[in-house]
């Protein structure tokens, strides 16, 4: 027995890596879906007024994008965030994560504002609550405020057309 125990070691750990190597990181699972999005109070990124957030998603369907203007993936994803914009299906929410509000500004001059409103989240207490590691991440709420969708990641168009749309489209439907 004790001649098979480095081979059966062996195989072991070689299943471990090849199931691991076949894995897509961008799909990792969300313990928020199916929850309430978290209800802090938040400061508006243009006007500094403070609110409840969940009174700013009642009766909405939303596309909650978490960014910052240090972030390269945002600023690849943010042409899209524009496109998405114009086809007014959905609110569109910006999280400005851990930035300032000088830099967040310029970013949103130079690549146009798609948001309909934006918090401002400079010490990421917001994005604590949502488990965001890494922007951009993208969750779509529904109209009773719950987390149906998310998203670690640029949005392409692709993602759009396949699997954000389709899920915004059925959530209008439903009063």
């Amino acid at each position: 027995m004790k001649k098979f125990f480095p081979l059966i070691l062996f195989t072991v750990l070689a299943w471990f890596l090849y199931d691991g190597l076949g894995r897509d990181t961008k799909k990792l699972p969300s313990p928020l879906i199916g929850k309430t999005f978290p209800n802090l109070e938040v400061e508006d990124f243009q006007t500094g007024e403070k609110y409840q957030l969940q009174t700013r998603l009642e009766n909405k369907v939303s596309l909650v994008n978490v960014w910052a203007s240090w972030c390269v993936t945002c600023r690849a994803e943010h042409r899209m965030l524009n496109t998405i914009a114009k086809e007014n299906l959905v609110q569109m929410v910006g999280i400005n994560y851990k930035d300032t509000k000088k830099e967040g500004k310029r970013f949103l001059r130079i690549l146009g504002d798609p948001y309909d409103f934006i918090v401002f989240d400079e010490q990421g207490k917001l994005g604590l609550e949502l488990g965001v590691y890494a922007t951009p991440e993208t969750f779509v709420v529904d109209k009773k405020g719950v987390i149906r969708f998310k998203r670690i990641g640029e949005i392409t168009p692709r993602i759009w057309q396949e699997k954000i749309l389709p899920i915004i489209s059925q959530l209008n439907l439903i009063n």
